[in-house]
């Protein structure tokens, strides 16, 4: 009886040594101290805060371009008086019919800046921290929004076309914004070719926004001649990255290859019909003519004429040659 009394102080002598080692193994790495216990609620709301910081510097950043410029409304053919370009009133949103384009990229890069950063990033709480990253985001471009709405309502003249105008950018801002979630979620995820597809989906863009950067910081008097031709093959080397990057090993990646190399060829054909039918002021007002006018820009485009191309075989070509150089230097 002794023998087991004694044997039973030592069992629960170790069992009390064994939970203080494992306190003190835990206290060594808590970042906050070993007098600190971090509650997880409290890691919840930093991780929530941090996420929604991360969303909110991005969508700043992807409006930097038209910020620096000075972020002058742009002169509209409706405006209720005449007003000089240095006139008009600030607006963090360049809303005109010739800038859609434009409007598109300041959204959707700043979505997935934020995405890249949660990538980058890789909390534990993934999900949490990409929610409130595109929370972050949209308090930005939705604030943006609606103050560069009410600047555009208040200076346009009264009328039914002043009103489709508004309501024809309006939807298509909130088109912008769905795209924006979109590129941020596929571009946050965990696997490789749900990024690999998002960076496919954005190259485009990023292409034309890095070019809205130099326009924005020299002024468009001084851009240099050579801009269009360096922008023109960002796609294909972000493309080609990518594509290297997410391997080619499974049907599923043979797929996200097919459709990034697919974006290359639709996305910039699609960018130049929108600019072309929208800037056109002889089409404006008749869908018909609109419609017809959208079919031959993007038949020309589209056809061996549009100079998709050799942006398509570059990327190939990078994406081949990088999964070559990954094979060699992988260790055998």
């Amino acid at each position: 009886m002794r023998e087991f009394s004694l044997q039973a102080s030592q069992i629960t002598n170790e069992s009390y040594k064994h939970r203080k080692g494992h306190q003190l193994s835990s206290s060594d790495h808590n970042p906050h101290g070993p007098d600190v216990v971090v509650r997880p609620d409290r890691r919840f709301g930093i991780d929530a805060v941090r996420g929604w910081l991360v969303g909110f510097a991005a969508g700043t950043l992807g409006l930097g371009p038209w910020l620096i410029s000075g972020a002058r409304l742009p002169l509209q053919n409706l405006w209720g008086a005449d007003t000089l370009p240095d006139q008009m009133p600030i607006a963090l949103l360049p809303l005109n019919q010739y800038k859609l384009t434009t409007i598109v990229v300041l959204l959707v890069v700043g979505g997935a800046a934020a995405g890249l950063a949660v990538r980058m990033w890789g909390p534990t709480r993934r999900e949490l921290v990409t929610r409130w990253a595109a929370a972050g985001v949209l308090t930005v471009q939705v604030v943006a929004m609606i103050q560069s709405f009410i600047v555009l309502d208040d200076g346009l003249m009264i009328g039914t076309a002043a009103t489709i105008y508004i309501v024809g950018l309006l939807i298509g801002g909130i088109a912008s914004l769905a795209v924006t979630l979109i590129v941020l979620l596929l571009i946050a995820a965990r696997s490789r070719t749900t990024t690999a597809l998002g960076i496919g989906l954005i190259s485009v863009p990023v292409a034309s926004w890095t070019g809205e950067w130099v326009v924005g910081v020299l002024g468009q008097m001084n851009v240099p001649a050579g801009l269009p031709t360096v922008t023109r093959w960002i796609p294909a080397v972000l493309v080609g990255g990518a594509l290297a990057w997410c391997g080619l090993h499974s049907v599923r990646q043979g797929v996200v290859w097919l459709t990034n190399l697919a974006f290359l060829w639709l996305v910039p054909a699609l960018f130049t019909s929108i600019s072309y039918v929208f800037g056109t002021r002889l089409s404006l007002g008749n869908p018909q003519e609109m419609l017809i006018l959208s079919r031959q820009i993007l038949t020309a485009t589209l056809g061996p004429d549009g100079g998709a191309v050799p942006i398509v075989l570059l990327a190939l070509l990078l994406a081949v040659l990088g999964i070559g150089v990954r094979s060699c230097s992988a260790p055998r």
